[in-house]
Parts: C-alpha cells; sequence; structure tokens
C-alpha cells in the first residue's frame, strides 16, 4: 500500500512537470559538477540536459572503500535562476571486503531526489536536494549475514556545485 502512494505521488510530480515547466529556451547542454552528501560523502557528476529535462550520472565514495553510481532522470519544474526539481533513479553502492574471509558487497536502490537548483551567476548554479532512498536488493559482505533487507525510505540530504562549460 505504501509503496503504491509513493509510485502515484512520484507519478502526479513527474507528469504535471510540463505544464508548470519553463519554456523551449531553457537549452541543451552539459553540466559538470561536485557534490556533497546524497549518494555518497564527496562525489563528482555530470548532467545532461534538454530544456526541462535532464539525465544525471553520479559517481562518488563513502569511505573511499566504496564506490557510488548513480543514475537519475530529472524534471525541472518553473523559472529560470531558482528551479525546483523533482527525479527518480537507481544507485548502486559497491563495497570492498574489509576482512579476507568477506566478499564485495552490493547494493541496489531506488533514489528519488527532491530539490531546487539556482542558477546564481552566468553558467554556475547551486543546489539542494533531499533524496528519499529505498533498497531494492543487497549482497552484504558477511557471507553469514542473511538479516533481510530493510525496506523502509531513507532521506539523505544533498549540496552540490554545477559548471555549465
Amino acid at each position: 500500500m505504501r509503496a503504491t502512494a509513493i509510485g502515484a505521488c512520484l507519478y502526479a510530480c513527474v507528469a504535471a512537470a510540463p505544464l508548470a515547466a519553463q519554456g523551449s529556451d531553457a537549452g541543451d547542454g552539459f553540466r559538470v559538477g561536485i557534490s556533497v552528501g546524497g549518494i555518497s560523502t564527496v562525489g563528482v557528476s555530470v548532467e545532461l540536459f534538454r530544456d526541462t529535462h535532464a539525465i544525471e550520472l553520479g559517481l562518488g565514495t563513502w569511505s573511499f572503500r566504496d564506490v557510488s553510481i548513480s543514475t537519475v532522470y530529472k524534471e525541472y519544474i518553473g523559472g529560470k535562476a531558482l528551479r525546483p526539481f523533482v527525479g527518480a533513479g537507481l544507485w548502486t553502492v559497491i563495497a570492498a571486503p574489509a576482512l579476507e574471509e568477506e566478499r564485495t558487497g552490493l547494493a541496489l536502490v531506488l533514489r528519488v531526489p527532491v530539490g531546487v537548483d539556482w542558477s546564481f551567476v552566468d553558467n554556475h548554479a547551486i543546489g539542494l536536494a533531499l533524496n528519499l532512498n529505498r533498497g531494492l536488493a543487497v549482497r552484504r559482505s558477511d557471507p553469514e549475514d542473511v538479516l533481510p533487507m530493510n525496506r523502509r525510505l531513507v532521506p539523505l540530504p544533498e549540496a552540490y556545485y554545477r559548471l555549465t562549460p
């Protein structure tokens, strides 16, 4: 029931976006950036955009013993300088084993970022997002750990800087 309600809310946000989105004068291109929080302690990203749509590719780490990779589709809503957005995508974490008897840990997570992007000077932008995350699959590092995965929503805040070259 809860998953259906979350899916319906996400669909309503994305479906309503073209009605309020900025016009086709937004153009297309790409942005590169750095982020703190979200899918990692520190990360880099590339965002390919066309008008109000964007695909973001992120790469980061929590502790330099793991790699976080994320792909998100975003829909920007509203004005030119201050633009709210909503998105959906997948986040994968690959963690190196800490002990010899452990294996590589893996996690696949559904990621729904909701936030605001502010273009404050020419090609520079900063933003804040709240990433709502839900685990889809996990392979723990300890092969004897067979606990079921916790499927609750985990909110992770993120701040970023982006440059349009």
